[in-house]
């Protein structure tokens, strides 16, 4: 190593500069959180080393007791947070500490509003604690060494758009995080306020964290002696070992912080311990607050993964599927190898078993909570919801506990929260309906006001209100519940069944023979434009509608393929009119240029109502004039 180490300089990447102004700006309400973020990374350091000493004893063998240490220096006016993990080499203090190398950075720093409540939960869900270390600090220092080598670097930074890199020295291998308090935060260099925050926030971390036990007092005419032995101040005990009567709420929720490096609490979790065939801990969290990338698929997602304790792996996505990729937690199984691989678990019988049992823990928290807090589960429905319905078409097994959780706006409510379960709907049916009717639509408001619909309201026979973008998918999936089909109100023939009587049923054959001959010349001017025309049951109020044939894909659906950049199949509609409307009628008496223009217009008001959209809005604009001078 050189006498004199060059000092290099770089520029911290925009997003970090960003990063960093609001970083102070927005969480100085909180200044402590600080500490719990830089001891929960100091954490991860010491995981990642213990796991990688399975492989490489070596890498402990000179000092195999995993700690961190929080020292204070009044004089210095400095806070250091040092650990004996992995530690980090020249190249890791540029990349981590000088860059955010995640997708969607600045989709995540266009969210920050400068709200302070805000701004910190969504600081939290990116997890880039470090920087929190500038609230208090107007100068930080890192000096570590990796483990397995003899070099060691400083990083140091005002935080202001800069940092700077040197070689330097370290004993041992890990990291030292020094702090150079704010004159106005020295508060932090307090014996007893640092051991409250610990014992506030970092409790429940499985390694030591150790003070300086306070100096004996000094006997009459001696020097008091400075201390020089250090005690742990947390229980150091791995949270989710312990049994759940010695585990307080404050806790659980401080140890979700921890692992998700979200700011906010929880909305639930639940901490089970299985021993027969299989032995494994479980500790699953529900968040409160969607994470800005949720509809990523591609994020690092799952559960924390330790085997017999031991910390193997981040984001083991193998426990749980995409669909609840908003879980956060820990499994600890005591049947899987301590060398396990990614490659191994995916091929393993026991991870599967693991997930099953995973998947149907985190069903049963959610019908739990929906159960005793409608409040707080339409908080989570409406934060996540639409990532659960993904799970209707992946997850056959569990299909009917999903679709359980589902939750709809109705007509019967006037708004468009979704707050209707489907055993909410079977409960208010009719003694004579035996289906689940629904409509999907692109908008709230083109669902609620659909010509579809009218046939229903007049017989007072509630109909699901679908209009969020997967809906048409998910739905597709979904044949029945608790036993009772599941059909859309625009596809297929209308088939009310037991709600319709014999002399509704008579009138509307009679309805359809005669309006053969208005049929035909229906079918003459449409041509290829419709798979079929006929008369409607559905309307009562509007003159014409369009469905898609039973079985076939939806206009909806079509439509959304096209949209995502896919091939489409050219959906031809079937066109039903309403014989007895007056449009319908005054259209049937003229002669047969002017019939042609009424069937167009007709055909085209049906497709606007249906899509909110034609392929050639002038033409239909040109033909509505024409029939508006007319009259």
């Amino acid at each position: 190593m050189s006498d004199t180490p060059t000092m290099e300089k770089h520029s911290f990447q925009t997003e970090v500069k960003q990063l960093l102004h609001l970083m102070v700006h927005s969480l100085y309400s909180n200044k402590e959180i600080f500490l719990r973020e830089l001891i929960s990374n100091a954490a991860d350091a010491v995981d990642k080393l213990r796991f990688k000493s399975l492989d490489n004893a070596e890498l402990i063998a000179d000092d195999p007791d995993f700690r961190i240490r929080i020292t204070a220096d009044e004089a210095a006016g400095t806070l250091t947070i040092s650990d004996n993990g992995i530690g980090m080499s020249k190249a890791d203090l540029i990349a981590n500490l000088g860059t955010i190398a995640k997708s969607g950075t600045a989709e995540f720093l266009s969210q920050l509003s400068g709200d302070q409540k805000k701004d910190a939960n969504l600081i939290g869900q990116f997890g880039v604690g470090f920087y929190s270390g500038f609230i208090v600090a107007d100068k930080m220092e890192v000096v570590s060494r990796a483990a397995g080598t003899s070099e060691a670097c400083r990083w140091i930074s005002a935080g202001e758009g800069e940092f700077e890199i040197e070689s330097t020295e370290r004993g041992q291998r890990g990291t030292d995080i020094i702090l150079h308090l704010k004159d106005s935060e020295k508060e932090f260099l307090n014996d007893w306020r640092l051991r409250s925050i610990i014992a506030k926030y970092s409790d429940h971390i499985s390694v030591p964290v150790e003070m300086l036990k306070p100096a004996e007092p000094a006997a009459e005419g001696e020097e008091p002696q400075p201390a020089t032995e250090f005690e742990a101040v947390n229980k150091a005990t791995a949270l989710w070992t312990r049994s759940k009567t010695d585990v307080t709420d404050e806790e659980y929720k401080e140890f979700y912080k921890h692992i998700s490096h979200d700011f906010a609490e929880p909305l639930t979790w639940a901490h089970n311990k299985v021993e027969g065939t299989q032995e494994y801990t479980s500790l699953l969290y529900i968040p409160k607050n969607a994470p800005f990338d949720l509809w990523n698929r591609e994020r690092s997602r799952g559960v924390k993964l330790y085997v017999q304790r031991v910390f193997i792996m981040d984001d083991a996505e193998q426990f749980l599927p995409v669909y609840l990729r908003f879980v956060r937690g820990v499994l600890d199984s005591n049947d899987l190898p301590l060398n396990v691989s990614r490659e191994i678990l995916q091929d393993s019988g026991v991870t599967q078993s693991l997930k099953n049992a995973c998947v149907k823990r985190v069903l049963g928290m959610l019908e739990k909570l929906a159960k005793k807090d409608a409040s707080a589960y339409q908080g989570f429905w409406d934060q996540f919801g639409n990532v659960l319905k993904e799970g209707l078409g992946e997850d056959f097994a569990n299909q009917q506990a999903i679709a359980g959780l589902m939750r709809f706006a109705s007509t019967e409510h006037d708004t468009s929260q979704q707050s209707v379960s489907l055993a909410d709907y079977i409960e208010r049916m009719n003694d004579a309906q035996d289906k689940i009717y629904y409509i999907t639509a692109e908008s709230f408001d083109t669902a609620k006001n659909s010509p579809h619909l009218e046939v229903f309201r007049k017989k007072g026979i509630e109909v699901l209100l679908l209009s969020d973008r997967i809906d048409e998918w998910a739905m597709s999936h979904l044949n029945e519940f608790d036993g009772k089909p599941l059909v859309s109100v625009t596809q297929g023939d209308l088939d009310l069944g037991e709600l319709e009587d014999d002399a509704e049923k008579e009138q509307r054959e009679k309805v359809e023979q005669e309006s053969q001959p208005l049929i035909e010349r229906f079918k003459t001017v449409l041509g290829e434009r419709v798979k079929d025309v006929k008369v409607t049951h559905r309307l009562t109020d509007s003159p014409a509608c369009v469905v898609s044939s039973e079985g076939e894909m939806s206009a909806q659906m079509a439509r959304l393929m096209a949209a995502a950049g896919q091939a489409a199949p050219d959906v031809k509609p079937v066109f039903e009119f309403n014989p007895e409307h007056p449009l319908v009628t005054h259209a049937a008496q003229q002669e047969d240029g002017a019939f042609e223009d009424w069937a167009l217009l007709l055909f085209d008001q049906a497709l606007l109502a249906e899509s909110g959209s034609l392929n050639d809005p002038g033409t239909f604009t040109r033909r509505l004039n024409k029939l508006l001078l007319k009259a």
